[in-house]
């Protein structure tokens, strides 16, 4: 059974289907229910308590999730949890990791070393980085059983366009991770042998930054996707000027230039 673990290290309780880690700057959630990964009703919702958690964490400034299987980032929705007198519940649920998600100001980082199908790939997509190996796939074969992705469908055209959404959905065929590099679905491909290494650069490269100037920052690009020019320019102007500049990191940031030193975040 996993575990999970506060900033003090003590365990949590309730935790079953995923280790939790947030005993550094970086809160660590790993899937753990194997040998799939298959997303139940019950390990959505630890997710969405996991991160809804992490709100007023002013300790964390980013969160990584992995699988702790090395053949398998999830399969996405059981097939119990798909049945008509159960959808509703599995949706909620779902809904509820994304609206954690998106609402999250920390930036969440997603590691993918094996398949992610269907809701498993719909849940690579709410990250704001992924690193994959050249094991990773994504493939949204919800068509095979006579349904279509939702979140996917409205998701996938903005990040891949829609000729190649309609191709994977109506097709139900994997992207490969180069191909999702390619598209912009993935970051960085990396071999598996250097993934570990990879990873903690770009979390040590994260940790060096102020975790307030990271979040306003995340809470720019993300709340001005789908949003007209005018409207997301007078939206980024009006968080730089009355959000980003009463962080006292910002001044420290210039007077560090000034001076020609590191900055020294108080991350506030």
């Amino acid at each position: 059974m996993a575990t999970a673990t506060d900033s003090t290290s003590a365990p949590a309780q309730g935790y079953k289907y995923k280790p939790f880690d947030t005993s550094t700057f970086i809160a660590r959630l790993t899937l753990n229910h194997p040998p799939y990964n298959v997303l139940t009703v019950p390990m959505m919702a630890e997710i969405a308590e996991a991160i809804e958690g992490l709100s007023s964490r002013s300790d964390i400034k980013a969160i990584l999730l992995k699988s702790s299987s090395p053949k398998m980032f999830s399969a996405g929705i059981s097939l119990e949890d798909s049945k008509s007198d159960r959808v509703f519940q599995t949706l909620d649920a779902f809904n509820r990791v994304f609206n954690a998600i998106r609402e999250i100001s920390k930036p969440l980082v997603v590691v993918v070393n094996g398949p992610a199908i269907g809701a498993g790939s719909e849940l690579v997509a709410f990250g704001d980085m992924v690193i994959a190996t050249p094991n990773a796939k994504f493939a949204q074969p919800e068509v095979k059983l006579g349904v279509f992705p939702p979140f996917a469908a409205v998701m996938l055209p903005q990040m891949i366009g829609p000729k190649k959404t309609y191709e994977l959905i109506l097709t139900g065929e994997a992207l490969s991770a180069e191909e999702a590099q390619h598209l912009g679905f993935v970051n960085r491909v990396v071999p598996e042998a250097q993934l570990e290494s990879y990873v903690e650069t770009i979390i040590n490269k994260i940790g060096e930054f102020s975790g307030p100037v990271l979040e306003v920052t995340k809470k720019v690009i993300a709340g001005s996707q789908g949003l007209p020019l005018h409207e997301a320019m007078k939206k980024s102007q009006d968080i730089y000027l009355n959000q980003l500049q009463a962080l006292e990191d910002v001044q420290e940031g210039i007077r560090a230039v000034l001076e020609k030193r590191k900055p020294v975040w108080k991350n506030k």
